[in-house]
């Protein structure tokens, strides 16, 4: 995959984030997906700024840059810098050799949540065990820009797979765009449900425990099933997994 081929793929991660309601409104600008460049690791893309019509449902493949892991611009169209935040992309990369992907976006149900100091707990199956443990947050609202507050950012979040900006956002890193930009959509889901239930209980309602989100996810395979190996057998292993080709065709759409 060379620059070009990435630069696509960050633009329509760039588009989810727009289609599942992350970036729009007042935060229509605000929010980034970046991609390590497979073919040079060094290297990453990701929205900039200095565009005349600044919003993430108008990037498109060309309007991206090009950074190194110390966020220099690289690469990029004329008259646009990196995104101010561009520190959370580059200090996560180098700090994390097994990330390819990161998102930085502003939730509100998420950004809400921090502010509250409520823990986002496991409250449905989509991405309970993202959230079946307590997550890192980051305690000051002010937009990272500087080395020493994207190296705090990439320390906090440690090994996982997400972490809150208090008051600001969440950052989510991945071993691909599709993990990294699910478990954003997931994050902000299961927000939205403790936010719910917050409200109508109060802040000792109750979630779904540790205990049963690893219940949820053990067992056998489904494949391992008789009447799946029996459908496998006749029909065939299905290609094809989850809803994701479905969320990149449809943002591809107008890329």
């Amino acid at each position: 995959m060379d620059y070009e081929e990435t630069r696509r793929q960050v633009a329509v991660g760039t588009h989810m984030l727009v289609d599942f309601g992350l970036a729009t409104g007042v935060r229509a600008s605000l929010g980034h997906v970046s991609v390590r460049v497979p073919d040079d690791p060094t290297r990453f893309v990701v929205k900039g700024r200095g565009y005349r019509l600044d919003s993430l449902a108008r990037m498109r493949p060309e309007d991206l840059v090009v950074c190194d892991m110390e966020a220099n611009l690289v690469d990029g169209p004329p008259e646009i810098v990196p995104c101010f935040e561009v520190k959370i992309h580059s200090c996560i990369y180098k700090a994390r050799p097994d990330v390819q992907s990161v998102v930085h976006v502003h939730p509100k149900f998420t950004v809400v949540m921090s502010v509250l100091s409520q823990a986002i707990r496991p409250m449905c199956n989509e991405g309970n065990r993202l959230v079946m443990d307590p997550l890192p947050v980051y305690p000051k609202q002010k937009i990272i820009t500087t080395d020493e507050e994207g190296t705090e950012v990439a320390r906090l979040l440690g090994s996982g797979r997400a972490m809150l900006l208090f008051g600001h956002g969440a950052v989510t890193a991945g071993s691909s765009m599709e993990r990294s930009v699910t478990d954003m959509i997931q994050l902000e889901h299961q927000a939205e449900m403790n936010y719910y239930a917050c409200s109508m209980v109060g802040p000792d309602y109750p979630y779904v425990s540790r205990e049963k989100v690893v219940e949820f996810g053990g067992g056998l395979s489904h494949w391992e099933l008789p009447h799946f190996k029996q459908a496998v057998a006749r029909a065939g292993m299905p290609r094809y997994s989850g809803v994701w080709a479905a969320w990149y065709e449809a943002a591809a759409s107008d890329v």
